[in-house]
């Protein structure tokens, strides 16, 4: 498979269902940028057998988890996918219970906050508030970021269990091989950045344009998300972010543990 694919078992695991792996790795695939994609796409971006693929795809159609362009010969994703990424959104607790605070964080500091949980090498926004005169920066639940270079990945990696997080970062190394050496420095001072202070940054690493500001939250059950707040870089100063934004945001997430979501 490709270094996009998350390898979840070994062949050793007798429970390890593998055709179930398969379809699932061929939904994966529509989340790395393409509406649409035909099975040789497919296969390149999963590293699967085109005939594999193929018999995935007449699968998941039939199903309805995808559906079918007889004019583009192409699939796309359909309405199953949607329900169950609805279902899960909207039985989240620690979205409901956030929410508000978010809002009034979002209110009162002029910037955009975020809740995000990962999907292998992405965060994906579950929750996201503004003010009421933002007119840029709009992450809508379900918008995927890079891991490496967002704020909100970074402080997920930060307060991720090292064994995990170094799986993470083997993943990240065979993805950004031509940069990683920087890449790498970069979040080591991200890293050292969270022990010092409980939140990290991303200033303009993700895009130029933004300044923002992550830290963990961890959930009642174990669970790790991230929390952000931003706001286009002409709005908001380094030093404003650094200085007091974050130290606040820090103060939220743990406001937001207390209520034990």
């Amino acid at each position: 498979m490709s270094d996009d694919i998350e390898d979840t078992g070994t062949p050793k695991d007798r429970k390890f269902v593998e055709a179930l792996a398969r379809g699932l790795d061929v939904l994966r695939a529509f989340t790395h940028g393409s509406v649409v994609l035909g099975n040789q796409e497919i296969a390149r971006i999963t590293g699967l057998p085109k005939p594999t693929v193929s018999r995935m795809t007449y699968t998941l159609t039939k199903l309805g988890y995808l559906a079918y362009s007889q004019q583009h010969e192409k699939y796309q994703l359909d309405s199953g996918v949607l329900a169950l990424g609805y279902a899960y959104v909207s039985n989240l607790r620690v979205r409901q219970l956030a929410k508000p605070y978010m809002d009034a964080f979002a209110k009162r500091t002029n910037t955009t906050v975020g809740l995000t949980c990962r999907d292998w090498l992405s965060m994906i926004y579950v929750e996201n508030c503004r003010p009421p005169e933002a007119t840029s920066l709009r992450m809508d639940a379900g918008v995927r970021l890079p891991l490496a270079t967002t704020a909100a990945g970074r402080a997920y990696l930060a307060a991720t269990p090292e064994q995990e997080r170094e799986h993470l970062l083997q993943a990240l190394e065979a993805r950004h091989e031509g940069d990683w050496s920087v890449l790498r420095a970069s979040l080591e001072r991200s890293f050292e950045e969270y022990r010092e202070n409980g939140f990290c940054l991303s200033l303009g690493d993700w895009d130029r344009n933004v300044r923002a500001a992550g830290v963990p939250l961890r959930l009642a059950d174990g669970g790790l998300m991230a929390l952000t707040c931003g706001a286009p870089s002409f709005q908001l100063s380094e030093e404003t972010l650094k200085g007091s934004l974050a130290h606040e945001l820090e103060m939220l997430a743990r406001d937001i543990e207390s209520l034990g979501a």
